[in-house]
This record gives C-alpha cells, sequence and structure tokens, in this order.
C-alpha cells in the first residue's frame, strides 16, 4: 500500500469557505479551536490511516461538517479558559492591591503571588464533600450548581472584540441582564434549602439588595441603549467611538451603574447576604470544600462580568479614541487587551471602594436603592432625552 504523506492529512483552508460555519463573520477563538482541530484531527487521522489504509474514520476525522463540530467543543474550552484565566487574574489583583493597602505584600506564592490563586483553587477540590443531614438535598445542589453554571455562562457571553464574541445578538444586554439577575433568586432559594436560620437571613438579604438595585440599573441599561438606539453590544460600542463615551455625558448614570455592579457582583460594601461577620458566612454557610470554592469562583466571575458591563457601556468597549476598534492591527490582540486593560481598570476601583467603604445595613442598602439610585437614574434618563432631542447625539 502507497505511504500517505501527513500533508495529505492537516490541510488549512479557507475558514469562511466552509459551508457549514456557523457565524457570518469572522470569529477568532472559533478560528483557533477549528485550526487546531485540522492539526490534531489530521494527526489522527494520519495515524489511523498508517495503521488501516483506506478506512472511512479517517476520511470522517477531516470531514467539513466534523471539522465544525470539533471546532466548536475546542471553541467552547478556549472561550471559557480565557473567562476562567481572567478570573484568576483579578482575584490576583485584589490580593496584591488590598496587601498594599494594608501596608504588606500580599499573596507572594510563585510567579508574584499568582500561584496562590491555583493552590486555592486546588486545596478546595481536595476537601471532603459534605453534605449536612437535614437541608433539602436536591435544591441545595441545584442551586449552587446554577448559580455557578449561570456565573460561567454569562462571563463566556461578554465579547472582548468585535472578533471575540459567542453569538451577536441584538438584545445582547438584555440577554446578559436576564442570566445576571437570576443568581439573586438562586441564593434566597439555596438559603431556604439549607435549613440555617444564618443561611436564610442570607438569602433574604440578598432579596432585599435585589429589590433595591436592580431597577436603577435597568432604567440606566436602558439609558444607554436609547442613547445608541440599540441593544445589540457592538452596536453601543461603536455609536461611542463615532460620538463620544458615555461615561461623559451620562458621568451621573455611570456612577449609579458602578455602585450597581458592586451590589450586583455582592462586593464591599454590599455584601450583606454573606457578611461573615454578623452571620457566619450568609448563604454560603452550609457549602463546603469544592462547592464554596465554586461559589467563589461563581462571585469573581459575576465580578468581571460587572466590569464588562461597565466597559461596554461606558468606556467604548474594545475601542480608543482616534483609533477606533485598532482592525488595522487584527494580527494582534490589541483589541482584546483593551478590553481587558478596560476590565481591569474598573476592577481595580471596585477593590478601592472595598478597601475605603464598610458594609452597609440591610435598611441603608434599601433607602439608598430608592431614594438616592433611583432618582440619579431618572435624572440621567432625562439628562439623554434632551441630548436626544436636542440633536446633540
Amino acid at each position: 500500500m502507497q505511504y500517505s504523506s501527513i500533508h495529505e492529512w492537516i490541510t488549512f483552508t479557507d475558514l469562511m469557505s466552509n459551508p457549514y460555519v456557523p457565524f457570518d463573520t469572522y470569529n477568532l477563538p472559533f478560528d483557533i479551536g477549528y485550526r487546531l482541530w485540522e492539526i490534531l484531527g489530521g494527526l489522527i487521522a494520519w495515524l489511523v490511516n498508517l495503521i488501516w489504509p483506506g478506512n472511512p474514520i479517517s476520511i470522517w476525522l477531516v470531514d467539513e461538517q466534523v471539522l465544525v463540530l470539533f471546532g466548536l467543543i475546542l471553541f467552547m474550552v478556549i472561550i471559557f479558559l480565557v473567562a476562567f484565566v481572567v478570573c484568576l487574574l483579578v482575584l490576583w489583583m485584589e490580593r496584591k492591591v488590598m496587601g498594599r493597602m494594608m501596608d504588606r505584600r500580599g499573596t507572594m506564592i510563585g510567579l508574584k503571588g499568582f500561584m496562590q490563586c491555583v493552590g486555592d483553587g486546588f486545596k478546595t477540590f481536595m476537601k471532603e464533600n459534605t453534605i449536612p443531614t437535614k437541608v433539602d438535598k436536591m435544591t441545595y445542589i441545584w442551586c449552587v450548581s446554577l448559580i455557578v453554571g449561570l456565573s460561567c455562562l454569562v462571563a463566556c457571553m461578554i465579547p472582548l472584540s468585535y472578533r471575540w464574541y459567542v453569538v451577536d445578538y441584538d438584545s445582547g444586554l438584555l440577554i446578559i441582564m436576564a442570566f445576571f439577575a437570576l443568581a439573586p433568586f438562586l441564593i434566597l432559594v439555596s438559603g431556604w434549602a439549607q435549613n440555617n436560620k444564618y443561611s436564610l437571613i442570607g438569602g433574604m438579604r440578598a432579596a432585599e439588595l435585589m429589590i433595591s438595585y436592580e431597577v436603577p440599573m435597568l432604567i440606566i441599561i436602558a439609558t444607554v441603549s436609547l442613547m445608541a438606539g440599540s441593544f445589540n453590544i457592538g452596536d453601543i460600542i461603536y455609536f461611542q467611538n463615532e460620538h463620544l463615551w458615555n461615561i461623559v455625558p451620562m458621568c451621573i448614570g455611570a456612577v449609579v451603574f458602578f455602585a450597581c455592579a458592586v451590589a450586583e457582583a455582592e462586593r464591599v460594601p454590599f455584601d450583606i447576604a454573606e457578611a461573615e461577620a454578623e452571620l457566619v458566612e450568609g448563604w454560603q454557610t452550609e457549602y463546603a470544600g469544592m462547592k464554596w470554592g465554586l461559589i467563589m469562583l461563581g462571585d469573581y466571575l459575576r465580578g468581571t462580568v460587572s466590569c464588562g458591563m461597565f466597559t461596554i457601556l461606558f468606556l467604548g468597549g474594545w475601542t480608543l479614541p482616534f483609533i477606533g476598534d485598532a482592525s488595522q492591527w487584527a494580527y494582534l490582540p490589541i483589541p482584546e487587551l483593551v478590553f481587558l486593560l478596560k476590565n481591569f481598570l474598573v476592577f481595580f476601583f471596585m477593590i478601592l471602594t472595598r478597601c475605603a467603604l464598610a458594609r452597609v445595613r440591610t435598611d441603608q442598602i434599601l433607602n439608598i436603592g430608592w431614594k438616592v439610585f433611583m432618582p440619579l437614574a431618572v435624572v440621567n434618563l432625562m439628562i439623554v432625552v434632551l441630548l436626544k432631542d436636542g440633536g446633540v447625539f
């Protein structure tokens, strides 16, 4: 039997010429996954063909539909890995910045302290998986699974650039916020399912917190969409690129949205659902080991999503003034790095807020939400209506 060269199995074709590609425009993470499977699948097909010449499996592995299928699988893995690494980076940044604020170095284990995050993850996964005897077991397990799963889903849905996205949906902001807003409901149900008074109080506090910030946040999102004339994330970003970043004409809305984003991520000073000094660990009291570690991962994922939403709504997303989306440097990850650097900047201010402010009481957050955030959100809406009606934008 004639020898088959590996070059006959590993071929790099034009991505968009494949009729089964599910994207209308170029998608960078899908391109990476597609090329990886062209290499890996072609290598496997070549090896199988050496052992079993002329077999149908080798032909199947390099078929156009199979390339798209495994390219999509690797695409999802790449999207999640990037979101996971960004989550670890913001965790490392918080530890280092808070260490400096407390006049100490912060974590110092490996790579300037970054390996402490990895070590903590392994530690939680190695701990015993315990479940209290008197909990509602199904609800207890499903709530934490849905909280972590939704946090991962929303983190992956945030686009890093015009070419790094999951789906280019016209109602992108509404979909992200709909998934984002489910977490407090699940926290309330989880607090009830644990059959623990501290957990139940933490769940009730999460519901109170959501009532106080959710409406002002949605008003501001609607205001931004009114300014851009679209709920599409790309349209909002390019509107800012063509005119002015929204943080300038909507400075009041930016401050309110930042405060609501901190509350959405359940960070100090709005971490009343956890409040370890008052409620042991709040709604997380009966979760230990791997489950507690995944909950903390979900918290930081929601924190990065909050920063990403602020970047999209008020800081021009992946664009820069006088440069745009840097598409002239398409061979470099410039737009993605710009977006991530803006995210880290917003998270840095979240860290400063945590260091500077004390936790608020439940009555205070309700008063702030309805008596301060709500009027300011309406004022911000009126300003945008006047600007649009006056033809400024």
